[in-house]
C-alpha cells in the first residue's frame, strides 16, 4: 500500500479519535463491526484471479417521450439546480450516461418530440430541448456518455407506409444527419446510436447504418441493439457474423435482472438500456437500488439506464412521477429531489465507466446482494443492498417473491485490496420515516488492525457503499419555492422574435408538433404565432390520434373559459379546435374525452365530447373560411357549455356531464398547417 494513502488514513483516524465519542444520531444507524466473530455469511473480495466485466455506467433517458418537456420552462436558479442534482459529479445522481430520444414527431408515451427533419428537404437542429439538455449535461460532466434512439420517425421516411425500413439508405441518412448535426451545431459527440425503440429491427438496416456512419467518418459511434428483448437480436447475431461485428452492445429493456444464453454467447457488452420506470417513491428507490446491483450479479449487465431522467411532464399523463426526481411545476419553481437520486449516488459517485467489476460478487445468504468494483489503481468500491420484496417491486416485469431478513455479513479483502487501511461509508435506509436515511455518510471503517476484514449488521431495505474514494458528497440547495397549482388565469400571445426553444412554454404536444412561427407577410397583430407544422402522419410508435392536439394547464380544472385566435391554412378540408376538460393524453390520447369546439374551412362548426369526434353535441353552419383569422371562445361551467365565434354566440347551454375536469387544449382536424394566437384561459377547479 502506498505511503500517502496510509498516512492520510492515519491522520483522519487520529482526528476522529480525538473528537467527542459518538455523534448525533449515531445510535440510530447500523453497526459496522471490524473483525468481530459473529454468525453470518462471509464474502471474499479478491482480484487475484483477475477481474470481471468492464463497468459502463449508470444513466437515464430523456424522452420516450417528452418527459423533460416542462424542465426547459423553469426559471433560474431552479433549472440549474435541477440539472446539478442530475448531472453534476459528486453532488446528486451524478449520472454517467444520458440517453435521449431522437425526435420523430410522433407520440412516444407522454407527448411528441419534434424531428430535426419534418420534411424531406428540411433540416433544423434547434428544435425541441434534447440538444440543450445534452449540452447542459456535458457542461457539468464533460465525460458523460451520450446516446440517441428513435421512437417514431417523420412520415416522409415511410413513403406511405407506417414503417421506417422502406428505404434503408434514407433512414440511415436521416439518423446520420442527427449525429452530424449534434456535432456541427452543438459540438456534441454522440457515443451510441440505437435502432428503433421496442419495435422491429431490420438486419440489413443495421448493416447499412454502420456502413454509412463509417463512410461519414463516424467510426467511433457505436451501435446498440435492439432496445427491446434479448431475443431475437442475440440469436440473429450468432447466425450472422457481419451483424455480430457491427453491433457493439446488446441492449434489453426491463430484463428483470436476467439475461439469456444467446446474449452471453455473443461475448458482447450487455446493458439494461431501459429500466426502472417506477413511481419515484421509496418503493421506486428500492427497485432502482436492487436492479443496479442485481443486473450485474444475475445478468452480467454492465450498464443500467433508468426511464426516465426527470418527471417534467404533467403528472396525470401516463407514468406520472416515474423519473429519478420530480420537476413538473415551472410556473412555481417547485421541484422535489426524490429518493432515487440518492440511491443512484451510491453507485455513480464512487465508480466511473472504465472501472471493472470483481469476479467475486453475488447474493447475500439472507437476501440482498453485493458488488465490488475497482479502477485497477488501488481503489475499491463495494455496494451492498438488502431491498425487500415489498419495498423494491418495479413496475415491470413481475417480481417473484423472495425473503430478506436481518443478517451479519463479513467481508474479507484479499489480493491487492488486502492492505487497504480505510473505507468511507455511505448509508441509505428506506421505508418508515422515523427510520429513514438517504445517502448519509457514516464514520469511516479502519481496517489496519482487522486483518482486512469487516462485518456489517444488515437490516431490510438498506444500501451501504464502502469505498476508498473520499470524493462523495450529498449536494444541496436552499429549499425551492412551495408547490403551486397552474395559474388560474394564463395567456400567451406567442410574440417571441427569436425564441430560445421551438415550443411555447407549458404547451405539451400530444399529437402533432406546435412551434413558434413568424408570418413574414403579416406585419400586424398576428406576425408571431404558434403553428401546427406537420402535414403528414408520422411513422408512429404509439396510438397517435388522427387529429393534432396540444394540452396545457391544470388537470383539476372544471369551470373554465378558453379563448384563442385561430387560422385555418387548408381550404375546404381544414379545421381547428379549442377544448376544455381534456381527460387523457400520452399513449391514451386517441381516446381523450372533453369538450371540443371545432370550426372548419367549409363553413361548418361542431361540438364534440371527444377528440375523435364520435360524441357529437351540436353542429351547424358558420361564416368561416380558410386563410382568415377568427376568435373562438369556449365556456364550460358546471354541466353546461357555450361557444362563441368572434364574440357572437354560436351555441349555448349544451349539457356536458363527462368528464368533470381536465386540461385546456388547441389542435387541428388532421395533420395540417394551422396557426393559433392570443391564447387565454381563465379557470377554477
Amino acid at each position: 500500500m502506498a505511503e500517502r494513502p496510509l498516512q492520510a488514513s492515519r491522520q483522519r483516524r487520529g482526528k476522529a479519535m480525538t473528537a467527542a465519542a459518538g455523534s448525533a444520531g449515531h445510535a440510530a444507524v447500523p453497526l459496522l463491526l471490524c473483525a468481530l466473530l459473529v454468525p453470518g455469511g462471509a464474502y471474499v473480495l479478491d482480484d487475484s484471479d483477475g477481474l470481471g466485466r468492464e463497468f459502463d455506467g449508470v444513466g437515464a433517458v430523456s424522452g420516450g417521450g417528452a418527459t423533460s418537456r416542462l424542465l426547459v420552462n423553469y426559471p433560474e436558479p431552479y433549472r440549474s439546480q435541477i440539472l446539478d442534482y442530475l448531472f453534476k459529479p459528486n453532488f446528486g445522481a451524478s449520472l454517467h450516461i444520458l440517453k435521449v430520444e431522437i425526435g420523430g414527431d410522433g407520440q412516444t408515451t407522454d407527448g411528441t418530440e419534434p424531428s430535426h427533419m419534418h420534411y424531406a428537404l428540411d433540416e433544423n437542429f434547434f428544435r425541441g430541448y434534447e440538444w440543450w439538455l445534452m449540452k447542459e449535461a456535458k457542461k457539468r460532466n464533460p465525460n458523460i456518455i451520450l446516446m440517441g434512439l428513435p421512437w417514431s420517425f417523420p412520415g416522409w421516411l415511410g413513403k406511405g407506409f407506417n414503417w421506417p425500413y422502406v428505404n434503408l439508405q434514407l433512414t440511415a441518412y436521416y439518423i446520420m444527419t442527427w449525429i452530424v448535426g449534434a456535432k456541427h451545431y452543438h459540438d456534441l459527440d454522440i457515443d451510441y446510436i440505437g435502432i428503433w425503440n421496442e419495435r422491429s429491427f431490420d438486419i440489413n438496416y443495421i448493416k447499412v447504418l454502420r456502413r454509412m456512419l463509417n463512410y461519414q467518418g463516424l467510426d467511433r459511434v457505436k451501435i446498440i441493439a435492439s432496445d427491446s428483448l434479448w431475443e431475437p437480436i442475440s440469436a440473429s447475431m450468432l447466425l450472422d457474423s457481419e451483424l455480430l461485428k457491427v453491433i457493439d452492445v446488446i441492449g434489453a429493456h426491463y430484463p428483470g435482472t436476467h439475461t439469456v444464453k444467446d446474449a452471453k454467447l455473443t461475448k458482447k457488452k450487455l446493458w439494461s438500456s431501459e429500466d426502472f420506470s417506477t413511481l419515484n417513491s421509496d418503493v421506486g428507490a428500492g427497485c432502482l437500488g436492487r436492479i443496479l446491483n442485481q443486473n450485474y450479479v444475475n445478468g452480467y449487465m454492465t450498464a443500467t439506464i433508468a426511464w426516465n431522467l426527470v418527471a417534467s411532464y404533467y403528472e396525470q399523463l401516463p407514468y406520472g412521477r416515474c423519473g429519478l426526481m420530480t420537476a413538473q411545476e415551472p410556473w412555481s419553481g417547485h421541484y422535489v429531489v426524490e429518493s432515487p437520486i440518492w440511491v443512484s449516488a451510491h453507485t455513480t459517485q464512487f465508480t466511473q465507466p472504465g472501472w471493472y467489476y470483481l469476479k467475486t460478487v453475488g447474493h447475500l445468504e439472507k437476501g440482498g446482494s453485493y458488488v465490488a468494483l475497482t479502477d485497477g489503481l488501488g481503489n475499491l468500491t463495494i455496494i451492498v443492498e438488502t431491498m425487500s420484496h415489498k419495498q423494491s417491486a418495479c413496475i415491470r416485469p413481475f417480481l417473484p417473491y423472495f425473503n430478506v431478513s436481518r443478517q451479519f455479513a463479513t467481508f474479507i479483502l484479499k489480493g491487492s485490496f488486502s492492505e487497504i487501511p480505510e473505507l468511507q461509508v455511505w448509508y441509505t435506509k428506506l421505508g418508515k420515516p422515523s427510520e429513514r436515511y438517504l445517502f448519509k455518510q457514516l464514520d469511516s471503517l479502519w481496517l489496519l488492525d482487522s486483518s482486512s476484514t469487516f462485518t456489517l449488521e444488515l437490516q431490510e431495505d438498506e444500501i451501504f457503499t464502502l469505498t476508498t474514494l473520499t470524493v462523495g458528497s450529498k449536494g444541496s440547495y436552499p429549499l425551492p419555492p412551495k408547490s403551486e397549482p397552474f395559474p388560474q388565469i394564463y395567456e400567451d400571445d406567442f410574440d417571441v422574435d427569436y425564441p430560445f426553444f421551438s415550443e411555447a412554454p407549458n404547451f405539451a404536444d400530444q399529437t402533432g408538433v406546435f412551434e413558434y412561427f413568424t408570418n413574414i407577410e403579416d406585419p400586424g397583430e398576428h406576425r408571431f404565432t404558434l403553428r401546427q407544422v406537420l402535414n403528414q402522419r408520422p411513422i408512429t410508435w404509439a396510438a397517435d390520434a388522427y387529429n393534432t392536439i396540444s394540452i396545457i394547464g391544470d388537470y383539476k380544472w372544471s369551470n373554465l373559459t378558453v379563448r384563442c385566435d385561430v387560422y385555418i391554412e387548408t381550404p375546404e378540408k381544414g379545421g381547428v379546435f379549442i377544448a376544455g376538460r381534456v381527460n387523457k393524453g400520452g399513449i391514451l390520447i386517441r381516446s381523450a374525452r372533453g369538450v371540443f369546439f371545432w370550426i372548419f374551412a367549409n363553413g361548418t362548426y361542431r361540438v364534440t365530447g371527444d377528440l375523435a369526434g364520435w360524441v357529437i353535441y351540436a353542429l351547424g353552419r358558420v361564416d368561416v373560411t380558410a386563410k382568415k383569422w377568427y376568435t373562438l371562445t369556449l365556456i364550460i361551467k358546471g354541466r353546461l357549455s357555450s361557444g362563441m365565434l368572434n364574440g357572437k354566440t354560436v351555441w349555448k347551454n349544451i349539457p356536458v356531464s363527462f368528464p368533470k375536469n381536465g386540461w385546456a387544449a388547441i389542435g387541428t382536424h388532421s395533420f395540417e398547417f394551422a396557426q393559433f394566437d392570443n391564447f387565454h384561459v381563465e379557470a377554477t377547479r
